[in-house]
């Protein structure tokens, strides 16, 4: 190439480059994308983060606990107490411990966890039957007057406040409802259908209780008036949540970060072991071909259970150690209709209705296949599991 040909080159690359530049230059639009990455592991790890972050907001001290030991540490006066986990190991001392700090001026809130029991004569739940305050299930009672068929949210739980003429909306639960034999409570909130909240004084303090604590946690915190709810029981006093979180394990956060370092630490293991294992003496004749495996001997066990039990009879085994599982964690389970216990072993597990109900259900005479078969023992197991 001569030398009068390159800068002739030079300049048509540098005008198409330019050219390139000023079309996209002018035809380019910048725009702005946003990755929704899911919750952080903080939300995951806390149900209520946004209510405490809520609440901070708005110049209120929120403080988490796991335990109730840190009763002692907090004072009664001006000092809000929520119980939003599960108590159902707390001790007759523990409700005492608790009552007494309500009764010396704390703010006390608590879910009520058990359903009343008209032949044992109480729920199983100690802080709900101390206070003989009640729960019980909102289709078993009587049918809602014909005016709140007219109410334009019946599902919503209303609570009127003084000179205020409009009600806050909150979104209980209408599964349950509360009552008070005693009439004992100063304030309450009504859906169409039930109470799903309770205020009584106590002493010096004061005591609230709810139907369900769901309406604040992420992300039905924003739904209705839950949060304004929360802000009004917790307003000019330091709060205190006290639930458990449940954190990652050591060994399923080296799972998710370090699954190469974790397997080459499986492979070097396996050739130490190798290693120490290795034979010094003389070799063992081969075992004979006609011996039987381990896992044929299983599948053996299970096809002679299978013939001699039948499908039923495998079935009802595994129900009836639903239900006495069930009796453990839920005194008075076995005197509830089937109805009953299936919303409670829902609310136990954590499944839904349809599962439980599914699950359940009443078996037919005709033998079922292979496939429904599994599935069957597979949603049973899930649910004992769960218990």
């Amino acid at each position: 190439m001569s030398r009068r040909l390159m800068p002739l080159l030079a300049l048509l690359v540098a005008c198409l480059l330019g050219g390139g530049l000023l079309y996209v230059y002018l035809n380019a639009t910048p725009y702005e994308e946003t990755v929704d990455r899911g919750p952080s592991p903080q939300a995951r790890a806390n149900p209520y983060l946004a209510a405490e972050i809520f609440l901070r907001q708005r110049g209120l001290q929120v403080h988490h606990a796991n335990g109730l030991e840190v009763l002692v540490t907090l004072k009664p006066e001006q000092h809000r107490l929520l119980l939003l986990g599960e108590r159902t190991n707390m001790t007759p001392r523990q409700v005492e411990q608790v009552l007494d700090w309500a009764r010396a001026g704390g703010r006390l809130l608590f879910v009520a966890e058990a359903l009343w029991n008209e032949e044992a004569g109480r729920s199983g739940d100690l802080l709900l039957d101390r206070l003989n305050l009640r729960q019980f299930l909102s289709k078993d009672l009587k049918a809602p007057a014909p005016e709140a068929a007219r109410e334009p949210y019946p599902k919503l739980t209303k609570l009127y406040l003084e000179d205020e003429e409009a009600p806050a909306y909150i979104g209980f639960d209408t599964a349950f409802h509360l009552e008070d034999p005693d009439n004992l409570a100063q304030s309450w909130a009504n859906s169409a259908l039930a109470t799903h909240m309770m205020q009584l004084g106590y002493g010096q303090g004061s005591i609230t209780v709810l139907t369900d604590a769901e309406i604040w946690k992420t992300p039905f915190i924003a739904k209705h008036d839950n949060a304004w709810l929360l802000w009004y029981l917790s307003a000019d006093s330091d709060v205190t949540l006290l639930f458990d979180t449940d954190h990652d394990s050591l060994w399923s956060l080296l799972l998710e970060y370090f699954p190469q370092a974790l397997v080459a630490l499986a492979a070097l293991l396996g050739l130490g072991l190798w290693h120490v294992g290795m034979r010094h003496g003389p070799i063992q004749a081969p075992a004979p071909k006609a011996r039987r495996q381990l896992r044929e001997h299983l599948q053996a066990s299970a096809h002679f259970l299978l013939r001699h039990t039948s499908q039923q009879g495998l079935v009802h085994s595994l129900r009836q150690d639903i239900l006495r599982r069930a009796q453990h964690r839920h005194p008075g389970f076995e005197h509830l209709p089937p109805d009953a216990q299936w919303q409670v072993l829902a609310r136990l597990t954590r499944q839904p209705d349809s599962a439980i109900s599914q699950a359940l259900a009443p078996a037919s005479a005709q033998r079922l296949s292979s496939a429904d078969f599994s599935r069957l023992v597979t949603h049973l197991q899930t649910i004992r599991n769960a218990l």
